[in-house]
């Protein structure tokens, strides 16, 4: 049997997908985007995961982008070409809408649409060694799909010089520029990650879906139906039960135990 193309495994109150093409820098094959789709999907499904942690195998690369000798190949045809990005659209677009945090765990290169896919979650915490960015203009290309996410999360002169020059940026300017959260020597990664992780966890499940689904689609409204949508949610956040909970917990000076509903 071929080896799985993106390992599942829970670990505590996360789900962990790893990206296991160590041999081919962890990059973006059809069986790999498959395979985080399947992950999420199946971590949405479980109630005892808190978040998800997504990362690749081996320490040289989070995800290297797209699969150049099989997406780019001679034999490839226009159909199929544009039919990985729809891939790679729905993946991108599945992360804004999972219901859990969707954490990266930057071990390694994140580049082109590995960068995109390091963007494309809530929240990444990543090695001080590693470096990220968008070389496609090198080959010819332009990141097209991932400029998307480009443009919600990284300062306009920075996407634009990232884009027009491809050069790589280091963790530490990722981490000024808004493009990581936090950033921790490689021996220390995963307990970073841990602490976040655990951190998540420690929050209405509830609550932090609300709040990421009206972030996401409020962010494309105008200011006026920003504010008549983001007040919707606040009440319907007001009726729930995690809130009457969280308010006493406070008042109580104890930790709240949350319902979830």
């Amino acid at each position: 049997m071929a080896p799985e193309a993106v390992r599942y495994e829970t670990m505590g109150s996360a789900a962990r997908l790893t990206i296991d093409r160590e041999e081919r820098r962890n990059t973006l094959s059809d069986e790999v985007v498959d395979g985080i789709l399947d992950g999420l999907g199946r971590a949405a499904g479980d109630t005892d995961v808190r978040c998800v942690v997504l990362t690749g195998a081996g320490d040289r690369a989070f995800c290297a982008g797209g699969d150049l000798a099989g997406n780019l190949a001679p034999d490839q045809g226009r159909a199929s070409s544009h039919d990985r990005g729809d891939r790679v659209a729905t993946l991108l677009r599945t992360l804004a809408e999972h219901p859990q945090p969707v954490v990266a765990r930057v071990n390694g290169v994140a580049l082109a649409g590995g960068f995109g896919l390091m963007l494309g979650c809530d929240l990444a915490v990543a090695a001080d060694d590693v470096q990220v960015g968008t070389p496609e203009i090198n080959l010819g290309l332009w990141p097209y799909l991932i400029s998307a996410v480009i443009a919600r999360n990284v300062p306009r002169k920075i996407a634009m010089e990232m884009m027009l020059t491809g050069r790589r940026w280091s963790a530490a300017e990722a981490e000024r520029w808004g493009m990581v959260n936090r950033t921790a020597p490689r021996a220390e990664l995963d307990t970073a990650v841990d602490e976040l992780v655990e951190e998540l966890a420690s929050k209405s499940p509830l609550i932090l879906r609300l709040g990421k689904e009206s972030f996401h689609r409020a962010q494309d409204m105008s200011f006026d139906d920003a504010l008549a949508y983001l007040g919707s949610m606040l009440t319907r956040n007001l009726e729930t039960e995690d809130v009457a909970e969280g308010v006493s917990a406070f008042f109580a000076r104890r930790k709240p135990e949350w319902k979830g509903r």
